[in-house]
């Protein structure tokens, strides 16, 4: 049987009643009266104490030790049957402990991302070399964009984009077709970026964007036929010196967002520099490996300037094409812009190019066809109002002044007028 508090309390409480006995017993026999009894019984009654005594302690002794043993066997007790509480504790934190002992951390969550923006108007042709497109007026898209953006992780990313637009030739009655305009898998790291497959191309890629009005015309490069602002291939871009330079060189078919049907590749490469903030230069030169005698070389310069609310630009643009028979020719134009923002919806765009020389292909371009083989001038003046932050309403006029060239009269000029919607979604 085990002991528990209260019998140890008793038997505390019986020894020392034994002791107090002892101790009037003890005083009795030093009283003069006691000390008149015979010797022998003095002696006899000394031994019972001592007797007494002796029995007490050992009394104590057991009691301290069966106190001890009492002890041990409720810490034997509690170790093998524990409370509730600390068997919930320890379940609440198996599952910290199952989640930290994963090797691998969670990749990033994908994102998707779909974009685009289409680009309108309303035009009229007010006059124009060509008789046969003097007078025509209607509506059609000059551009339409369809974007889908995915991030995979923190360095790769992914991008398919679809365009579409009216052929801008005044005679092909054609219905809208969409075509891919990008299809690349980008890797980022440290400012720099590595593309792969239909990808921006260095061509104007820069310039078109310092220019910003896209939506009202092309850049000169684009315009006049002088690259193309995809290419399949691979392309490497990116920032240095804490982004005063920056570069984009690319080596792609030369087929635009078209297959290769031939062994000749391009090259192309530019090269920024922003001496302060508010300058900056840009550098470009490609060759293109064509079939037969047809390659072609070509080379731009251009300076920006941006203001608080205004910039401006000033390119020259440079390409030779060889031709299998005779000499080839030379495309040649310089261009100024400004742009200035008059208030926070409303923004005046100019730009005067000037060509000096004229080329061959110059009346295939689309919207605003120039005459062959001729030097011109070409204005063009823009208001942009924001109806909202994504749309704009942008009335503008283009016009082609025409000089005479090799000895012939120049043509009629050319007037063009429209009214552009741009929203973006």
């Amino acid at each position: 049987m085990v002991p528990d508090g209260r019998c140890s309390g008793a038997t505390g409480l019986w020894l020392s009643g034994l002791v107090l006995v002892g101790v009037l017993v003890s005083a009795l026999v030093t009283t003069p009266a006691f000390s008149q009894q015979p010797a022998s019984s003095y002696d006899e009654i000394r031994r019972e104490i001592a007797a007494l005594s002796e029995r007490v302690d050992k009394l104590e002794a057991e009691n301290a030790a069966l106190k001890d043993r009492n002890d041990k066997l409720e810490k034997l007790v509690t170790a093998q049957a524990p409370p509730a509480a600390p068997v919930a504790a320890q379940s609440a934190a198996a599952p910290v402990i199952a989640a930290a002992a994963k090797p691998v951390a969670a990749p990033a969550p994908e994102a998707f991302r779909v974009s685009g923006y289409l680009l309108a108007d309303a035009y009229g042709v007010l006059a124009n070399h060509n008789p046969a497109v003097a007078g025509q007026s209607g509506f059609w898209v000059r551009r339409g964009y369809l974007t889908f953006d995915g991030r995979i992780s923190d360095a790769w990313s992914s991008r398919l984009r679809f365009e579409v637009n009216s052929p801008g030739d005044f005679t092909t009655n054609a219905k809208l077709t969409p075509f891919v305009k990008d299809a690349f898998l980008a890797w980022k790291s440290a400012g720099n970026e590595l593309d792969l497959g239909i990808s921006p191309s260095p061509t104007w890629d820069f310039v078109e964007g310092f220019w910003g009005y896209r939506i009202i015309e092309k850049t000169p490069l684009d315009l006049y036929r002088m690259g193309s602002a995809r290419d399949f291939g691979v392309a490497y871009h990116g920032k240095a010196l804490d982004g005063r330079t920056f570069y984009h060189g690319m080596f792609g078919n030369g087929a635009a967002e078209g297959s290769e049907t031939n062994q000749g590749k391009k090259g192309m490469f530019s090269f920024g520099f922003r001496p302060t903030d508010a300058l900056v230069v840009e550098l470009y030169g490609d060759y293109e490996d064509r079939p037969g005698n047809t390659d072609r070389t070509t080379y731009h310069a251009f300076a920006g300037w941006k203001g608080t609310r205004s910039r401006y630009g000033l390119e020259y643009g440079h390409q030779h094409r060889d031709a299998d028979t005779g000499p080839g020719e030379a495309v040649s134009f310089g261009s100024l812009f400004g742009v200035w923002g008059l208030t926070a919806k409303s923004t005046l765009i100019a730009r005067w190019d000037r060509s000096f020389a004229g080329f061959s292909d110059a009346e295939k371009i689309p919207y605003i066809p120039i005459a062959n083989n001729t030097e011109f001038d070409l204005a063009v003046l823009g208001w942009d109002y924001k109806l909202l932050r994504q749309i704009s309403l942008i009335p503008n006029l283009e016009y082609v002044r025409y000089r005479a060239t090799d000895g012939l009269p120049a043509p009629d000029d050319d007037l063009y007028g429209r009214l552009t919607l741009y929203y973006q979604f």
